[in-house]
């Protein structure tokens, strides 16, 4: 049987799993955090687990498997490395929140938005994967969604404003795209109190079946 391992990879924490074994693993991640220090710390980790092929979700926009701008809270050299080699066996690279993404999936249009350092967005439409850069887009006051909804507005506005402003970009994101239903995800999940209409609560495990999803034939 085909097996992935999945390499979910974060600002604080480089997080790993197999199909076969339900418990992550992981280790410290962070601003300084190279490509080869990563490949070295799986390494060390996946003792016991044997794979076929690797899935990465990496924070960073990318393009046919291979990141076209460098991680924004991660150190450098993630743009030339030659993961596969590193490897030994197929890797596919995928901005992390469209692994998450793809995890969540449950059929239909559905739009994926993750609160966590930033703002990470990906559209889904019958198993077409459209990552996207929502981010970075003009909110109000000359600042952007990522302003507002990333850990900075989280911690500038307080929560209970940090909410409010959660709900205004679901419904603008809502009425602009049109999905049936927005996943709400990443690592600031746990400060969204009362979801927001038209959305439903994600998990940050869902990025793990993202990965594995990647290598099933129905998303290929």
């Amino acid at each position: 049987m085909h097996s992935t391992l999945a390499i979910d990879i974060g600002g604080t924490h480089v997080k790993i799993r197999i199909p076969s074994d339900p418990d992550k693993r992981q280790f410290d991640s962070g601003p300084t955090l190279t490509p080869r220090q990563m490949v070295d710390g799986v390494r060390k980790l996946v003792a016991g687990w044997s794979f076929d092929s690797v899935s990465i979700g990496l924070p960073a926009p990318i393009r046919n498997d291979r990141p076209v701008k460098e991680p924004a809270n991660l150190g450098a050299g993630w743009l030339d490395f030659d993961y596969d080699a590193d490897f030994g066996v197929p890797v596919k690279v995928i901005n992390d929140a469209a692994m998450q993404a793809v995890g969540s999936y449950n059929g239909g249009r559905m739009l994926f938005l993750g609160l966590g350092t930033g703002l990470g967005s990906c559209l889904i439409v019958g198993r077409d994967i459209m990552p996207m850069e929502l981010a970075h887009l003009p909110y109000r006051k000359g600042r952007t969604f990522e302003d507002y909804v990333g850990v900075h507005g989280l911690e500038s506005l307080g929560k209970k404003r940090w909410r409010r402003h959660v709900a205004k970009v679901c419904d603008m994101l809502f009425a602009a795209l049109l999905p049936d239903e927005i996943v709400i995800g990443g690592g600031n999940l746990i400060h969204v109190k009362t979801m927001p209409e038209h959305c439903r609560a994600g998990d940050n495990a869902n990025a793990f079946e993202g990965g594995f999803r990647l290598w099933q034939p129905a998303w290929k």
